[in-house]
């Protein structure tokens, strides 16, 4: 996206303008135009060092804005528009400030476009200053703090550091960040980021009336929907609430931090942080994160867990409304007591820990009363349903009372509050015996779990070849490698796949090849045989087992246990019906069976499950081999990325790792790893945009070659691109006019993941938010590997004698 500058206003790229007799005479005005510039004594006010301001258009010289943004970061990143929903319409716009303290903006054919409307009497001569916050203020030229009118007081879709959102109870206005329309139109469009004021307080992203996520309402220490675990390391959140204004702004605890939330169209909501190191935008929270952030998902009285399957439940003493629809993932008609509560003779609470609260528009509060009084408060209301502390600082304060309905609750594992919802008394009984069977169950699994395990040690331990890999996957190692899967007998995967019948191949991958298998039960499963000629091994092996048991998302391929029995080594998974993303995507035949919608629905849950294994999972996982065959497709085409041998864990704050050991497949490495072996989560994301531009385009990226310029895929896509003829990279056989332009925003995404250097390349938080439309996109740089066939490095020569069938490599050295 490139902005259109048509004046910077000056004094070291800061501005102010004054109506003191240096510049202007009383009655008269103090002006900037485009291609104008206005020198100032700079012993009236201090330069700002962050932002400045101007005109500025969207490439249309036609539409003129006034706006704000930051000084020194590329491509430019707007933080405030004065004249979002009337531009000027032509090249003689004026920015003017009058004598009474009014900023206006002149069009020189319809006059003002737009006005502060300060209401205050400006006694004194005013001043238009721009601080090193980001705020433009009117002020009184004399004195340090006394401002007529701020722009912070008139926010648009950025929230920065030191604004206040606010709302004033007794006669208003409210204060809120509210959407453009649209990248390219900063008029103001329907969603908007917000205090909510009715009930108790809360925050929430709107559109329009409707909630589409909420944050939760305040607790003292933050908002009881919103994870701030990383924020809090660089900022200070604070709410205060009163009779008469409730009020919520953020500060930076180190002063270089350059931070900012964005709300976008579609009222998805973003944190970021400019690094100085990678200079682009890093995402440090989103909203919504997952789909327990969507409200109101799971129907009412029902609590959302996304680490459960499904992530919907009733709550205790609840069940579903209708049965059938809900098994069938409808949640919406939400779920209904099973005991009516009987008020007069007593009625019990379920305590709930680690939740976010449910919504509070309809809630009672009082900030003086205790736990114990809040319980009181609600058995004497035959309507009152929940109640919890209303601040949890000081071992908790407060009382918050629910009535009727239960809504938009979800556990939150490392945060949350407790809560405690209303029951009849008899629900009590049901619970405690459902429980004690559930740990009967457990009990008896756990027992039955030891038994067989011992007796398969004794069996394998027992036999001729003691496998040095049996010991260390043994029950020595498990506090050291993790839980380990379920241990498969030989002969019972040996039975389920008709002895590996070649009928019950399903393809052959860098580890060996892959079997269809029928348990006796009837469970269906893919079994990875190592193939002696793999360059993969023991160490890949255990590696896979390892990390793939400690990993559950629902776009990772789910591991089901492992067999190690005479020389073999196998790895059972979850059957995948439709097989890889590349049996469908590379065939002409096949490849009409996923249309764009889908198409674009596969891309989004790849970038969720690397998000996941990035930032999400307990450690950061590395994958060093995504590649479209690695991308699995369950029966509702849903994807779920496979084949973690190759993968590596980062601890703590571990960024990225060198080895000598080159090991993926050609076409999906970055430059940095298949020439000097330097490896990182920008080595997935590089992966990551090969993939997306193959699923957009229908084509392989090795064995691509444009005729015209000899490029391969990645230099074929930069160049339509930067082109303007992004189109012609589109499937030909699925080409669709109608949903171009949202297959069109996902180019420059995948061109983003490609760039040549990593620290170029966005993080997966990023990724998933831009693919949502969430964020304005900075130009793509040249790819790596920028070549085709006539590309004579010797990493690319290396390519040629590489891997067969998209097999990995794992035994070229690094230069």
């Amino acid at each position: 996206m490139e902005y259109h500058n048509k004046v910077i206003l000056l004094m070291v790229c800061t501005f102010f303008f004054c109506s003191t007799p240096t510049f202007s005479k009383r009655n008269t005005f103090t002006t900037i135009a485009p291609n104008q510039f206005i020198q100032y004594s700079d012993t009236l006010v201090s330069a700002a060092r962050i932002f400045e301001a101007g005109f500025f258009n969207f490439g249309d010289p036609q539409r003129q804005y006034f706006g704000i943004w930051y000084k020194s970061i590329s491509p430019r990143t707007i933080v405030w528009v004065a004249n979002r929903d009337t531009p000027v319409h032509n090249s003689t716009g004026l920015l003017k400030l009058n004598d009474q303290g009014n900023l206006v903006i002149l069009d020189d054919s319809k006059g003002v476009v737009w006005s502060s409307n300060s209401s205050r009497i400006v006694v004194k001569p005013p001043l238009v200053q721009l601080l090193d916050s980001g705020n433009l203020v009117v002020k009184d030229a004399n004195s340090t703090g006394n401002f007529f009118w701020e722009s912070f007081d008139y926010p648009g879709n950025t929230f920065l550091a030191g604004m206040k959102l606010k709302s004033n109870l007794v006669t208003g206005p409210y204060r809120y960040l509210t959407s453009w329309r649209s990248p390219e139109d900063p008029a103001e469009g329907e969603c908007s980021y917000r205090i909510d004021t009715h009930g108790f307080p809360q925050l929430v992203n709107a559109k329009g009336a409707r909630f589409l996520y909420r944050g939760g309402s305040w607790n003292g220490f933050l908002f009881t929907g919103v994870s701030w675990q990383r924020m809090h390391r660089v900022l200070n959140f604070s709410v205060v609430f009163t009779d008469k204004e409730i009020s919520y702004q953020y500060e930076t605890l180190i002063s270089s931090t350059v931070t900012r939330l964005v709300l976008d169209s579609y009222g998805n909501s973003q944190r970021l942080v400019w690094s100085d190191r990678t200079q682009i935008w890093e995402a440090i929270s989103s909203r919504p994160i997952d789909q327990c952030d969507d409200y109101v998902l799971c129907g009412i009285n029902s609590n959302c867990n996304i680490n459960d399957f499904p992530i919907c439940e009733c709550l205790e003493g609840f069940m579903p409304k209708f049965k059938p629809k809900w098994e069938s993932s409808d949640w919406s008609d939400g779920c209904v007591r099973k005991t009516n509560l009987n008020c007069l003779h007593g009625d019990g609470f379920f305590k709930y820990t680690n939740m976010k609260l449910p919504d509070t528009s309809s809630s009672w509060f009082d900030k003086s009363l205790s736990l114990e009084e809040c319980k009181t408060v609600c058995l004497k209301n035959c309507s009152c349903t929940a109640y919890a502390n209303l601040d949890i600082r000081y071992g908790g304060t407060g009382c918050l009372l629910w009535f009727d309905n239960i809504v938009d609750m979800r556990r939150h594992p490392d945060q949350g509050q407790d809560i405690y919802i209303r029951l009849a008394s008899s629900e009590f009984d049901q619970i405690k015996n459902k429980r004690n069977l559930k740990r009967v169950g457990t009990l008896a699994g756990v027992i039955a779990f030891v038994i067989g395990l011992i007796v398969i040690i004794w069996v394998t331990l027992a036999s001729k070849k003691k496998l040095g890999v049996i010991k260390k996957l043994s029950h020595k190692k498990e506090k050291e490698d993790g839980d380990l899967a379920t241990i498969f007998d030989f002969s019972t995967i040996t039975n389920a796949t008709n002895h590996f019948s070649n009928r019950n191949k399903l393809g052959e991958g860098g580890f060996g090849p892959v079997y269809k298998g029928i348990l006796v039960d009837g469970q269906e499963i893919a079994v990875k045989r190592l193939s002696e000629t793999s360059g993969q091994g023991t160490e890949e092996f255990k590696n896979e087992v390892k990390l793939m048991a400690t990993l559950q998302h629902r776009n990772l391929v789910k591991l089901l246990g492992c067999s190690i029995q005479h020389d073999e080594k196998l790895l059972i998974y979850e059957f995948m019906p439709n097989r890889s993303l590349d049996y469908f995507i590379f065939d002409t035949t096949r490849s009409k069976l996923l249309n764009w919608t889908k198409r674009l629905e596969i891309i989004d849950g790849i970038a969720r499950g690397l998000l996941y294994l990035h930032q999400d999972s307990t450690l950061r996982i590395i994958h060093r081999d995504l590649k479209t065959s690695n991308i699995l497709l369950d029966i509702d085409m849903i994807p779920k990325i496979s084949d973690f041998g190759l993968a590596r864990s980062f601890m703590g704050d571990q960024a990225e790792a060198n080895t000598n050991r080159v090991m993926g497949t050609y076409g999906y490495m970055p430059p940095e790893y298949a020439v000097h072996g330097s490896f990182s989560i920008k080595s997935d994301v590089f992966s990551f945009g090969v993939v997306v531009l193959e699923i957009i385009s229908g084509r392989k990226n090795r064995g691509f070659c444009d005729p015209l310029h000899h490029l391969n895929l990645l230099g074929h896509a930069w160049r339509l691109w930067i082109e303007g003829r992004p189109h012609e990279l589109m499937d030909e056989v699925l080409y669709d006019a109608t949903i171009c332009s949202e297959i069109i925003r996902f180019i420059p995404v995948g061109l983003l993941c490609v760039q040549q250097k990593p620290e170029n390349r966005p993080n997966m938080s990023s990724v998933v938010f831009m693919l949502k439309g969430g964020k304005l996109l900075p130009k793509p740089s040249k790819p790596g590997f920028y070549a085709g066939r006539d590309f004579t490095s010797s990493t690319e020569s290396s390519s040629k004698e590489g891997s067969i069938n998209e097999a990995s490599i794992s035994l070229l050295e690094a230069r």
